[in-house]
């Protein structure tokens, strides 16, 4: 090799590794990368600002055939909160994501539904707050007066709950969240 295509050889590399470098450290990759499952909230108040952002992550989602099945149930009210999630804090956010059928049967719209979800924890960790999901929703869907409270019609069930509130100061993914299990046991490569 000559010298030239030795230095274009060696500038390709280099270029190459400030690609995978940045895309690594993306802005839309940390939250993702990073995310944990908030424990502690504080009682300053998610804005409406930050709510609709929230919600806009989550009506954006992609979705089986762009069928979009979802019902998104913002829920501010803290007695109502605390009937839902009784360690609920002031200035937490309650969002609920329901859809037609009956939870069990309806697989397709549930994965919809937990796209849907995951999108605005996402985005919520983006915005630097906390976020935590709730999958068991059995006190909702048991509770038809609950149900209409929250404006859910009858034939809906609910799918996910997500808390959202801002962080205490010095809350990491390392000290708040639970240990991820190793990518050995859970990943394959062939």
């Amino acid at each position: 090799m000559n010298k030239k295509t030795v230095i274009l050889f060696l500038l390709l590399v280099f270029s190459l590794s400030i690609v995978a470098a940045q895309t690594a450290n993306s802005p839309a990759l940390s939250p993702i990368i990073n995310n944990f499952s908030a424990r502690n909230f504080t009682n300053q108040p998610v804005t409406r600002t930050e709510l609709d952002l929230i919600v806009q992550a989550g009506l954006r989602a992609p979705s089986a055939g762009n069928r979009q099945p979802w019902l998104i149930t913002v829920v501010q009210n803290l007695a109502l909160g605390r009937r839902i999630l009784p360690e609920m804090g002031e200035g937490n956010v309650l969002i609920i994501v329901s859809a037609q059928g009956d939870g069990v049967t309806n697989g397709a719209v549930m994965l919809d539904c937990g796209l849907a979800a995951q999108s605005m924890f996402l985005a919520a960790q983006a915005m630097g707050l906390g976020a935590r999901q709730f999958t068991n929703a059995a006190l909702i869907n048991r509770s038809n007066n609950l149900k209409t409270e929250l404006g859910i019609p009858a034939n809906h069930s609910v799918i996910i709950v997500t808390r959202i509130g801002h962080l205490p100061p010095g809350t990491d993914a390392v000290s708040s969240a639970s240990p991820r299990a190793n990518p050995d046991t859970r990943v394959n490569y062939r």
